[in-house]
C-alpha cells in the first residue's frame, strides 16, 4: 500500500471523525487517569551482559519502554533483555547504553534524546523503540515515515556500518484495558504504520524491523499499555528469533580495536 493511498486513508477517517473528537478526547483522558503513570527503571542505564572478549555495542533509544516503565531495572526491562538475547545469538558480549524518555514521539526522540548519545561512542547496533506515542498523539503517515527516516539517516550517519532494528508498532489491539472506540481507531493507525514502516525498511540497508504481534500472553502486561518484565522478556526473545529468521543480520564485521576487554 502506497503512502499516499495510507495518508488519504487517514485524513478521510479523520474528517468522518471530526463530529466525535469531543467523545474520544473524554474517553481518552478517563483511559489515562484509570491506568496512572507508572515509573521508569531505578539502576544504571549501561550495562554487560555475556562472556568473552568479541564486546559489540547496543544503542537503545526511545519511549517508554526503552526508559523501562513496568520494570524494575532496566536489565530487566528492554535494553537489558535485549542485550541478553542479542548476546545468545551472536554469541558475543553485549555492552548496551539505553537512552529513553516517556511520551516522546519519533521527532522528540531526534530533537531530544539524540543529543543525549555521547559523541565519543561507537555502537555495532542501534534499538530503535519508539512508535506508540506516534499512535497515541495520532501522527499521520507521512509525518511517521519522514521522523523515522530522519532518525534513521541520523543514525546511519553517526555509525555508518551499524544494524539498526526497530521494535514494532504498537500492539494497541491486544491492549486489555483500552475500550471501544478508541482502541479500535488507534489500533487501526497502529496498522497502518506498521504497514508503512514495512514498506519504507523494505530496501533499507541493515535496517530491521519487527512486525506487530497478533498475539501476546496474558503476562505480558505491566498496565495494559507498557510491558511488565516478563513482557519485556518475551518481547525481546521473540524480536531476536524474528531477526535472526528473518534478516541476514549477524554481526560480521571485524571486532573493532577497542572492543576487546582489558
Amino acid at each position: 500500500m502506497s503512502l499516499n493511498l495510507l495518508q488519504s486513508i487517514f485524513v478521510v477517517f479523520g474528517l468522518a471523525l471530526l463530529p466525535f473528537y469531543p467523545f474520544l478526547y473524554l474517553q481518552g483522558q478517563w483511559v489515562r487517569k484509570r491506568i496512572g503513570v507508572l515509573p521508569g527503571a531505578s539502576g544504571d542505564i549501561r550495562g554487560r551482559i555475556g562472556r568473552g572478549d568479541r564486546t559489540v555495542k547496543l544503542l537503545v533509544i526511545g519511549e517508554s519502554t526503552v526508559a523501562g516503565l513496568g520494570a524494575r531495572t532496566h536489565e530487566t526491562a528492554l535494553a537489558g533483555q535485549f542485550s541478553f538475547f542479542l548476546s545468545e545469538a551472536l554469541e558475543r558480549p553485549v555492552e548496551w547504553l539505553a537512552i529513553g524518555k516517556n511520551g516522546v514521539t519519533a521527532r522528540r526522540t531526534i530533537d531530544e534524546l539524540v543529543p543525549l548519545v555521547p559523541d565519543d561512542e561507537e555502537f555495532d547496533f542501534v534499538l530503535l523503540g519508539v512508535g506508540g506515542n506516534d499512535v497515541l498523539k495520532v501522527s499521520s503517515p507521512k509525518r511517521w515515515r519522514a521522523d523515522m527516516m530522519e532518525l534513521i539517516s541520523i543514525m546511519r550517519e553517526r555509525y555508518p556500518e551499524c544494524g539498526i532494528f526497530m521494535t514494532n508498532a504498537p500492539a494497541v489491539h491486544l491492549s486489555p484495558v483500552l475500550p471501544q472506540p478508541i482502541k479500535g481507531l488507534l489500533g487501526g493507525l497502529a496498522k497502518m504504520h506498521d504497514i508503512n514502516t514495512k514498506e519504507f525498511t523494505r530496501d533499507l540497508e541493515r535496517v530491521y524491523y519487527f512486525h506487530r504481534p497478533t498475539e501476546v500472553p496474558h503476562d505480558f502486561w505491566a498496565d495494559g499499555i507498557h510491558p511488565s518484565e516478563t513482557g519485556y522478556r518475551l518481547w525481546s526473545e521473540r524480536m531476536v528469533r524474528f531477526f535472526t529468521e528473518n534478516y541476514s543480520w549477524p554481526y560480521t564485521r571485524s571486532p573493532r580495536a577497542d572492543s576487546k576487554d582489558s
